[in-house]
C-alpha cells in the first residue's frame, strides 16, 4: 500500500482514527473505544495496534498526529488530562515508541479541530481563524497564519474560561465565576432558560410544558417565536459575541468558525452572535466573518493529520 499519515482524535469514550494520503485526502476513518482503565495506560498501545493493523507495517506510516482532550504544550507534554487518567505524560513520544520511531505529534483536541476547519473545512478562505465549539462546555482553538497557537502551557484558545459575566452566582468547574463556558454551552443555555422561566412566572412559554429542557428545545422554541426562550438564547449568545469582540481586539482573525452540538441551531444562532459581535467590535469597519463548521466530528482527525504533515515537512 502507499504510505499514509494518520490523524487521531482521542475522546473520553471513543477514539477516532483517519488514514490520509500524502496529498491530504482522507482514505478511511473509524473509531475504537477509549480504554481509560489503569490511568489510561492502554490508550496508546490500542491506537498503535490499530495503525499497524491498517498499514500492515510501520514502514507504511509517514507520521501521526494526535488530538488530546486537555492542554498540550508545544513539545507534546500533557501535565494533566482528567478524562483519560493521564498526568505528567507525553502521548506523542509514547505513541512514537509504540510505532518503532514513527514521527508523532500531539495537540489539544480543540486546536486540532481548528486546524481541520482551517485546512479543509469552513475556514479554507481564511489566513487566520478562531474555532469555537459549543457543546456541554465551550472549547476553542486559534490558527494564525497557518499555525496553531499553543501558548506557553498549552492553554492557547481556551476561550471557554474567559470571564464575561461577573454577576454569575454559580462557580464554573474551573473555580471562577462567569466564564463563557457557563453561558454559551448547552448547559449554560438550559440554565439561563430556567432562570428566565423562574423570574417571569406570569408569562407563557412552550418550555414550561417540558419535564427536561435541552438546549435544542430552547433554540427551537426561540425560532418559533417564544419570547422567553428567545431572551435566554439572546443573552447566552450575547456573551459569546462579547467574547469574540474582545478576541478581535487582541488577535484580529479573518474568521470565526462555530461548531459543536449547539451549532446545530444553524444560521439562527449565527445571526444572534453576529448582531452582538458587530455591536461591540467597533474599531474597524472590516469585521471577521462568522460561519458554521463544516467537518463535524471529523474536524479533529483532519487537524491532527495536518499537524503531522506540517511537522515532517517543515
Amino acid at each position: 500500500m502507499d504510505k499514509v499519515f494518520f490523524g487521531i482524535d482521542i475522546g473520553g469514550t471513543a477514539t477516532k482514527l483517519g488514514a490520509f494520503s500524502a496529498e491530504g485526502k482522507l482514505l478511511d476513518k473509524w473509531e475504537i473505544p477509549t480504554d481509560t482503565g489503569e490511568h489510561g495506560s492502554r490508550i496508546m498501545p490500542n491506537i498503535a495496534a490499530e495503525i499497524v493493523r491498517y498499514a500492515d507495517t510501520t514502514e507504511n506510516v509517514i507520521a501521526a498526529g494526535v488530538g488530546v482532550p486537555g492542554p498540550v504544550r508545544r513539545d507534546g507534554y500533557v501535565r494533566r488530562c482528567v478524562n483519560l487518567g493521564w498526568g505528567g505524560f507525553n502521548p506523542a513520544r509514547d505513541l512514537s515508541a509504540q510505532l518503532e520511531g514513527v514521527p508523532t505529534f500531539a495537540g489539544n483536541d480543540a486546536n486540532m479541530a481548528a486546524m481541520g476547519e482551517y485546512w479543509q473545512g469552513g475556514g479554507q478562505d481564511a489566513r487566520s481563524l478562531v474555532f469555537i465549539t459549543l457543546g456541554t462546555g465551550v472549547g476553542g482553538g486559534i490558527v494564525l497564519d497557518g499555525r496553531v497557537v499553543y501558548g506557553s502551557a498549552g492553554l492557547g484558545g481556551e476561550i471557554g474560561h474567559v470571564v464575561v459575566n461577573p454577576d454569575e452566582p454559580m462557580p464554573c468547574n474551573c473555580g471562577q465565576y462567569g466564564c463563557l463556558d457557563q453561558t454559551a454551552s448547552a448547559t449554560g443555555v438550559v440554565r439561563h432558560a430556567r432562570r428566565v422561566l423562574a423570574r417571569r412566572t406570569d408569562e407563557p412559554s412552550a418550555l414550561r410544558a417540558l419535564d427536561a429542557i435541552t438546549a435544542r428545545d430552547v433554540f427551537d422554541a426561540a425560532k418559533a417565536g417564544d419570547a422567553l426562550a428567545y431572551e435566554a438564547v439572546d443573552t447566552c449568545m450575547g456573551f459569546l459575541g462579547k467574547s469574540m469582540a474582545m478576541l478581535t481586539n487582541i488577535i484580529d482573525p479573518d474568521m470565526y468558525i462555530i461548531g459543536g452540538g449547539v451549532s446545530k441551531a444553524g444560521e439562527f444562532l449565527i445571526d444572534l452572535v453576529r448582531r452582538h459581535y458587530e455591536q461591540l467590535a467597533t474599531l474597524s469597519e472590516q469585521r471577521a466573518k462568522i460561519a458554521l463548521a463544516t467537518l463535524g466530528n471529523d474536524a479533529g482527525i483532519y487537524g491532527a493529520a495536518k499537524l503531522a504533515m506540517d511537522a515532517v515537512r517543515r
